[in-house]
């Protein structure tokens, strides 16, 4: 593509070299991995490390072009910009012929839950025949791609290069998790979104962003920035969320799991085995663009556990009826889908229940206990894996959360694990870390048997487990091959009666 089309509508601060319109380039690059022959080369300053201390290197690798927030000392033609992120994301957009407004890109933001929204979403989409794509934490997955995930929401450029080639191969439905992180870095600039849902909020990520006021700031973009043809769709029980309506060009619809205030709402949520079946209610006529959503219910049957699973597929009913699909189809989807792993996830349902679940942060934490409340069962017994390299502040909540819940669940065992066996350097648990989990426990009076191992921890967890018992999976990192552990336990010991859905499950994992 030539340089005027490459920069057109992007605002030039300076550069070092008479620029030629006509000149031909051909990739444009952020990582000098990506360089080649007559490349632009972006540097951009990250979290971790700037990219301006690599264009000389881009330069050796053939880079013709460097685009620079501050000129540097290199024999390269460089361009200087003022934000060289927010460059990027034009860059791209241009290079790539601005690709999402041909396609239909539903964006789902929350602090907990945008994973199972978007694939109950995209399940929805796939039984209503549709060609659709994904994008998002565990993955990018269309046609026949499938490309596991480094961020929830790819770089600019990467995004724009996915959905050209989706559009390519005739991909008609993208849904999209959209993190703070990508809209404070401008990862999603410039993508045309035509439904947008903001579901929860939590305290997360309130590190990465300074306070929790610019975590909100950065995380409601999307519904702020939306377009006036597009739909918003807002937790209406959630009063910063709900406010945004009065803060975005697009249609809003609301929906409440307390009362019947808000556009949706559902009744009737029975979780006795852990599978929601509920009420969906339509509480009035919704008026959208070219049709009207008429009052009324729709009876659904969820085939993935959990609470936040019933939050989570409110918000893909909604985006569906926005979508016009018949109830039906929603319906079967929603009966079809199993979940999406390590969020509440029912890996083994015979004489006792196994359920994985990441365990992130405190509102995570609610929604996995509350179901559990709800849940018929002999006995509870869990294992938590202590989150390595988070820092004591974010164990401390954790924790104090989990003795909240074993004090209301009184679980019969509860035991932890430091992973050693299996998580990297960046995920062991500092000591740190281990003596804040372990004097809260005390405080507490709650007994706590804590082993090395992951291996080890699950084999023991699994022999305390009764029948009629559910043993509880819990914790990030350390906690992802945890139900490799269960299930060759429970294979070498021939307690496995149907092995198809269990080995299934596990083996076909992307983590």
């Amino acid at each position: 593509m030539k340089l005027s089309e490459i920069f057109k509508n992007i605002n030039i601060v300076d550069a070092n070299f008479k620029i030629d319109e006509n000149k031909e380039i051909k990739k444009i690059a952020f990582h000098t991995d990506d360089v080649v022959e007559d490349a632009i080369f972006v540097a951009i300053k990250g979290y971790i490390t700037d990219g301006h201390k690599y264009i000389k290197k881009a330069k050796k690798l053939g880079a013709e072009i460097a685009v620079v927030e501050n000129f540097v000392d290199v024999d390269i033609n460089q361009i200087k910009v003022q934000n060289s992120r927010i460059a990027l994301a034009d860059m791209a957009t241009n290079f790539y012929k601005d690709p999402s407004k041909e396609v239909r890109v539903i964006g789902i933001t929350a602090t907990n839950g945008k994973t199972t929204t978007a694939f109950m979403v995209d399940s929805i989409l796939k039984e209503d025949k549709r060609n659709t794509a994904i994008i998002g934490t565990v993955l990018t997955r269309y046609a026949d791609v499938k490309i596991p995930s480094v961020l929830t929401t790819p770089e600019s450029l990467i995004l724009q290069s996915y959905i050209r080639d989706m559009l390519d191969k005739n991909i008609t439905d993208v849904t999209m998790e959209v993190s703070s992180s990508a809209q404070e870095l401008f990862r999603d600039k410039n993508i045309d979104f035509d439904i947008v849902t903001f579901n929860n909020l939590g305290r997360e990520h309130i590190d990465q962003h300074g306070s929790f006021e610019k975590y909100f700031h950065y995380k409601s973009r999307l519904i702020r920035y939306a377009k006036s043809d597009a739909i918003a769709i807002l937790n209406a029980d959630d009063e910063m969320i709900y406010s945004l309506k009065d803060k975005t060009k697009a249609r809003v619809l609301s929906f409440s799991l307390e009362n019947e205030n808000a556009d949706f709402g559902i009744s009737n949520l029975d979780l006795s085995t852990g599978k929601g079946k509920y009420i969906f209610n339509i509480n009035r006529d919704v008026e959208l663009k070219d049709f009207t959503i008429k009052k009324s219910s729709i009876y659904v049957e969820l085939g993935s556990v959990g609470y936040s699973s019933v939050m989570n597929s409110v918000v893909a009913i909604i985006v569906a009826l926005c979508l016009k699909i018949e109830k039906n189809v929603i319906k079967d989807a929603l009966k079809n889908f199993k979940g999406v792993e390590r969020r509440f996830e029912l890996i083994f349902d015979e004489d006792f229940k196994i359920l994985d679940d990441h365990f992130a942060n405190e509102k995570n934490i609610d929604a996995t206990m509350e179901t559990l409340k709800m849940m018929k069962y002999n006995n509870l017994n869990i294992l938590y894996a202590i989150r390595g390299n988070r820092g004591v502040e974010v164990n401390r909540e954790i924790t104090e959360r989990l003795v909240k819940w074993i004090k209301i669940l009184r679980p019969k065992n509860l035991s932890a694990t430091l992973s050693k066996d299996t998580v990297k350097q960046k995920d062991k648990v500092t000591e740190d870390e281990l003596n804040i989990f372990k004097s809260i426990l005390k405080e507490n009076n709650i007994e706590c048997k804590i082993y090395d191992t992951l291996e080890e921890a699950v084999n023991n967890s699994i022999d305390l487990s009764k029948n009629g018992d559910v043993l509880l999976l819990a914790g990030c990192q350390g906690m992802d091959k945890g139900a490799k552990f269960a299930k060759e336990k429970l294979l070498n010991e021939n307690k496995v009666k149907d092995i198809k859905g269990f080995s299934n499950r596990i083996d076909n994992r992307i983590c």
